[in-house]
């Protein structure tokens, strides 16, 4: 039989699933008493959470209920109230001004954020593809379909098919924003998929596969990274819904202690 804990994430995931996002909605996280659901960006909870999640658990005295999905799914989760907090891992500016289009109701004012940590979004080419370093512009390039064969770059006569999640994740967000403005990608056939560690399977199989993900899916997967001239910086933090709780705090507090950010 499946333990509490199990029981409550699965319910917990549920309820995330199937909530109607409205202004005020929700009546606050389905968790036992002592417990905080964390939701969104699965860039946070790889390079944070699964690293130092027990850790803080420890320190805190408080279960974490974690719901991987994307930046913007965590956010808007946390303004329904079915989140204790956001994980985000890309400025707070930039996924709200995303969300603010299909959702321009929601008190967006209302979000706090907290910066934990920091890494860099990462590039996987095909491990055959001799393209393993290019500048930002032509990455940009790239991502418009300005660029749409290897051949152009020095590489093979095949076309580029950019792999990355769908809109709403950080690493994306980060991406677009560093080197698209307010724009995003269109470059012809991309391939979206639902979480980013489907990245790296997927340009694996695509011989032409430009993926975009970030730095621990390389680290973890020891997939062909193609590097560029210039990094490009991801945030990750933890957002709540105006001053974050006592218990919400603990965690934020201890969060950053491991990775020694100022306070």
């Amino acid at each position: 039989m499946p333990s509490n804990n199990t029981l409550v994430r699965f319910a917990t995931v549920a309820l995330a699933c199937l909530f109607n996002v409205t202004a005020g909605a929700g009546e606050g996280p389905v968790v036992s008493r002592g417990s905080l659901v964390l939701q969104g960006s699965t860039t946070f909870n790889t390079m944070v959470v699964e690293s130092f999640g027990k850790a803080v658990e420890d320190e805190t005295g408080l279960k974490l209920v974690i719901i991987p999905n994307r930046s913007s799914l965590g956010l808007l989760a946390l303004l329904a109230n079915n989140a204790s907090l956001a994980m985000l891992s890309t400025a707070l500016e930039t996924e709200v001004d995303l969300l603010r289009q299909s959702n321009p109701g929601l008190p967006f004012e209302r979000l706090r954020a907290f910066e934990i940590a920091r890494t860099r979004a990462a590039f996987v080419v095909h491990p055959s593809n001799p393209i393993k370093n290019l500048p930002l512009e032509s990455v940009g390039k790239i991502l418009t379909g300005e660029i749409r064969n290897w051949k152009d770059l020095g590489g093979p006569d095949l076309p580029v098919r950019v792999v990355a999640v769908r809109p709403g994740g950080g690493v994306i967000a980060t991406v677009e924003s560093r080197l698209l403005g307010k724009g995003h990608i269109t470059a012809p056939d991309a391939i979206r998929v639902q979480v980013g560690t489907q990245i790296v399977t997927v340009v694996g199989q695509e011989p032409g596969g430009f993926g975009i993900t970030h730095l621990g899916v390389v680290k973890a997967s020891h997939a062909a990274e193609l590097t560029t001239d210039v990094a490009i910086e991801q945030t990750l933090s933890l957002v709540s819904l105006d001053t974050p709780s006592a218990e919400a705090a603990a965690v934020i507090e201890a969060m950053r202690r491991k990775f020694m950010v100022p306070q």
